[in-house]
């Protein structure tokens, strides 16, 4: 694709950017919290939307049913290359509204001393990021006619809710949805102004647990002494899943990790990340993970086991003097490599059981969630031609990083559709995503429309 094709498209981004903002205002105003039922009709009002906005650009879309919100699927363009673009219009529950200090779906546009702002509940997760492709696809329609690729357009409404709906219509739909390579919006830059594209993500086991100790409460007086306290049961359990350098403690935990090639670690070395502001920013003055590693790759190669929850007997005000009968545990582990989210349940499971005093009893959640780690294959060409439109867009290299967060659709669109994903966003680390006062740059609405059209150009390319 030549400069000449793509400097007027970037010049009706330009020209439009007021528009696009208004269009990202009316989008922000739906109240689309899929875990809610009561706002099933603001899911489906935004899907509609969003398909026929879709339509306005010639892209056939529509609606597709699932038991849950709808999907949205439009396929539109020409060209050898041919692009899937995901992303979600589900948003979180505003809770704690008193913490918002304007109406969570009344957006603002608002000046900050870091510049101008989009304020509302999804600006940046993930209907700021999502709109950031669509006008560009809106400014390559307006000004040749086309897009400069096949696309397909897969907009889910149910990401902020566990995608229950996802895994079946993908499996269903797979052979219209199977593109030469996927793009994802629901993601962030490293720094400030250094485009970023995750080459890596952690996957997600979660389990808890329960251990019993009495049929009952007992009176501490009875039984304080001779009797099994679970809380102390399950405080020592908690205590031995870490050495004291932080290394998970549990047997085999760390089998398909890998290390971090040098050459990726010293791109990450100059990434750009603060990390005294990365923690200054929650109190803490040092990192706390495991030793030998730094703080982005504890953050975005490490496996972690982290305690989430942990409770048992009175809560309440006041004392009351029992020995609980029950003692509660919630964790949750962050995986990496080739980290297997079944045999690592059974391994900590094994931990917990061989631990056990006697007349201590566990039982295990039944509802199993995990799913492993994603690593891109960089190696494609498309991946350095994508770096080279953001580097020529921002004016700084852009990076190959990691992420400590998980997005399991990378892993589906892998697992089932057989395809590579590139994960592109420009969220910013204080966008306060599923917080209260969530906002996006301007900035990066602007220059995330304008990147996006640079990489389609060198993406159609590659077809």
């Amino acid at each position: 694709m030549t400069d000449s094709r793509l400097a007027p498209v970037l010049d009706r981004i330009d020209a439009d950017l007021q528009d696009a903002l208004d269009r990202l205002m009316t989008l922000l105003r739906i109240p689309s919290i899929s875990t809610d039922p009561s706002y099933k009709a603001d899911c489906a009002q935004a899907a509609d939307w969003l398909a026929k906005d879709l339509a306005s650009l010639g892209i056939d879309a529509a609606t597709r049913p699932t038991p849950g919100h709808p999907m949205v699927v439009g396929h539109g363009g020409d060209g050898a290359a041919h692009l899937l673009f995901y992303g979600h219009y589900d948003v979180q529950p505003v809770d704690p509204l008193d913490l918002w200090k304007t109406p969570p779906f009344e957006p603002e546009l608002q000046d900050t001393e870091h510049g101008k702002v989009i304020r509302g509940r999804g600006a940046s997760d993930d209907k700021g990021q999502l709109m950031t492709f669509v006008e560009a696809c809106r400014a390559w329609k307006a000004v040749h006619g086309s897009l400069p690729a096949r696309v397909t357009f897969f907009l889910e409404g149910e990401e902020e809710s566990g995608s229950p709906s996802l895994i079946p219509f993908m499996q269903e739909h797979a052979e219209e949805l199977t593109a030469d390579l996927a793009l994802i919006c629901d993601t962030g830059m490293v720094a400030p102004g250094v485009p970023s594209i995750a080459s890596q993500l952690r996957g997600m086991l979660k389990d808890e647990f329960t251990i019993t100790g009495p049929r009952i409460d007992l009176h501490s007086g009875h039984y304080g002494g001779p009797g099994l306290n679970p809380l102390k049961e399950i405080a020592r359990i908690v205590a031995s899943f870490h050495d004291e350098t932080g290394r998970v403690a549990v047997e085999g935990f760390y089998e398909g990790v890998h290390e971090v090639p040098e050459e990726l670690k010293r791109q990450w070395e100059s990434c750009g990340f603060d990390e005294k502001t990365y923690l200054d920013s929650v109190g803490y003055s040092q990192p706390h993970g495991e030793e030998g590693y730094s703080t982005l790759e504890q953050q975005w190669a490490r496996p972690t086991l982290e305690v989430n929850g942990l409770w048992g007997g009175y809560m309440g005000p006041g004392s009351k003097t029992v020995i609980p009968s029950k003692a509660h545990c919630k964790i949750t582990c962050r995986l990496v490599g080739d980290m297997d989210p079944d045999k690592l349940r059974e391994k900590i499971r094994a931990h917990v059981a061989e631990r056990l005093s006697p007349d201590a009893k566990v039982t295990w959640d039944s509802d199993l969630e995990g799913s492993p780690a994603a690593v891109m294959n960089t190696a494609r060409p498309e991946f350095e031609a994508a770096r080279g439109a953001l580097t020529d867009e921002w004016d700084r290299e852009a990076v190959f990083v990691g992420m400590g967060g998980s997005i399991p659709i990378a892993g589906y669109f892998k697992s089932i559709l057989g395809m590579d994903a590139m994960l592109i966003g420009f969220a910013n680390d204080d966008d306060a995503i599923h917080s209260p006062n969530e906002k996006y740059n301007v900035e990066s609405f602007h220059k995330g429309i304008r990147s996006w059209a640079r990489v389609l150009a060198a993406l159609s390319d590659k077809g």
